[in-house]
């Protein structure tokens, strides 16, 4: 498998407040080959947004990928990935580095803003994921 398109999401109750996190894998053909979904705990949206572009890179490693074209709702983590906002939140500063370690794994990878309606997926399944922890 050579190159995935991503949509990633990270969102909290709150800010901070219960998170999760929703990756939706699809292949250039635009056929689903993930979706996944993990609870968080307590954060912040963009740390949960960094969360999880980390574990769609993992993903993607995971299933082969060579090029990763990555599909956000968050302006900020789009910007800071590609150089133009410098990563000042110290708590962030980590994650960045653990992206940009995991992003030198592949031939290339892209990071695009999209609006949130064309994220949906990604957004569901971090409502599912935050929803079935708050169920119990």
């Amino acid at each position: 498998m050579s190159k995935l398109v991503i949509h990633t999401d990270g969102g909290a109750r709150g800010n901070p407040g219960p998170a999760g996190l929703g990756v939706f894998i699809q292949d250039e053909n635009g056929r689903v080959v993930k979706e996944h979904s993990r609870y968080l705990g307590e954060t912040t949206n963009n740390q949960a947004e960094y969360r999880a572009l980390v574990d769609a890179l993992e993903h993607a490693k995971e299933l082969g990928a060579t090029e990763v074209e990555c599909l956000l709702d968050s302006e900020l983590v789009v910007r800071q990935m590609n150089g133009q906002y410098k990563v000042r939140d110290a708590d962030l500063q980590p994650l960045f580095l653990k992206v940009w370690n995991l992003s030198t794994g592949f031939r290339k990878v892209t990071y695009t803003h999209v609006r949130r309606e064309f994220n949906k997926d990604a957004d569901r399944l971090v409502n599912e994921a935050i929803d079935r922890h708050l169920r119990g």
